[in-house]
């Protein structure tokens, strides 16, 4: 009989055991909780004697789940959230609260807003442990399973369980050397240009490249990077333009110059780029996860009150 009953079981050790579900890996998931290798072994041999099954057997150079673990996934998930509403209690003092969260964000998000998100939080907190993590192209087991508490992204994922709110309205503007060339006046100056685009690490392309490949609108596209923030370099002394969200204006592409896109023939909202955040359902009546929304919508206010060659909208929705 087993030295452990089901009192021993506790929020940190269905929180670890997840992590491995999750990551099959035990190296992985100790990095993704911050925590050690031998504390995650610990904590598995003491399920592995609650549970009575050895959860995880070793597979190649990784493990995998025993079919006993894959069942208890969901009841983890669901006693993790339970002890985090028992938890949560009515009221959230920031200046008594110690938060430790995720957010995952592209580049554009990320040193648009975070870097502000940051410094409020951890201004108002009395401890703060953020993590940054990309977003690639979110689907809802990022939220689901608790690899971040908040994303932030133009494409949000789908989900009954998934929470979504629009964050503000970017649009699409051509980038370019003023000391150079010119702006592209016209259709046929644009569509004549040597452009610079973004296409990710997992072959992703942006909504706007997206869009005019399905008018059939077909660009002289010379170079693709994997992210905004390596458009600079290229862009500087060269005679390329590019069509990015109009906000890298106020950090990766400050020094360049900007104008709307001439070409008319767009189908309306084209040039348009929602952006939202969203949440996991758990999380929709946590004071301190509104909280942490409600910070990050007042860092997104004074943003888009940031001098800029074209207004920018925010949404209340």
């Amino acid at each position: 009989m087993s030295n452990f009953d089901h009192l021993e079981l506790d929020g940190h050790a269905l929180r670890l055991f997840l992590a491995v579900l999750e990551e099959g890996s035990v190296t992985a998931a100790a990095e993704r909780l911050g925590v050690t290798q031998s504390a995650v072994s610990h904590n598995l041999t003491k399920l592995r004697r609650i549970m009575r099954d050895p959860l995880f057997t070793k597979s190649g150079r990784g493990i995998v789940a025993t079919a006993h673990a894959q069942s208890l996934a969901e009841q983890a998930r669901f006693l993790l959230d339970q002890m985090q509403a028992f938890a949560s209690g009515a009221d959230f003092n920031p200046a008594d609260a110690r938060l430790s969260l995720t957010i995952a964000a592209n580049d554009l998000q990320r040193d648009l807003l975070l870097p502000s998100l940051f410094e409020s939080l951890e201004r108002q907190l009395a401890d703060l442990r953020m993590t940054v993590v990309p977003s690639l192209l979110p689907g809802p087991a990022l939220l689901r399973e608790n690899r971040c508490d908040l994303l932030i992204s133009p494409r949000p994922p789908e989900g009954v369980d998934i929470v979504q709110k629009r964050l503000l309205t970017d649009h699409y503007m051509v980038f370019f050397d003023p000391e150079m060339r010119a702006a592209p006046a016209s259709a046929d100056d644009y569509m004549s240009a040597r452009h610079i685009t973004v296409r990710y690490g997992n072959n992703r392309t942006l909504e706007f490249d997206d869009m005019l490949e399905n008018q059939g609108i077909d660009r002289n596209i010379v170079l693709r990077v994997p992210n905004f923030t390596a458009i600079a370099e290229f862009l500087r002394g060269s005679q390329m333009i590019a069509t990015l969200p109009s906000l890298l204006q106020q950090h990766a592409l400050r020094d360049f110059a900007r104008v709307p896109v001439p070409l008319d023939t767009l189908a309306a909202n084209t040039i348009d780029l929602p952006i939202y955040m969203c949440w996991h359902q758990r999380y929709q009546h946590d004071p301190s996860h509104r909280w942490l929304r409600s910070q990050l919508e007042d860092v997104v206010a004074a943003k888009l009150r940031t001098p800029s060659n074209r207004p920018l909208s925010q949404q209340t929705g």
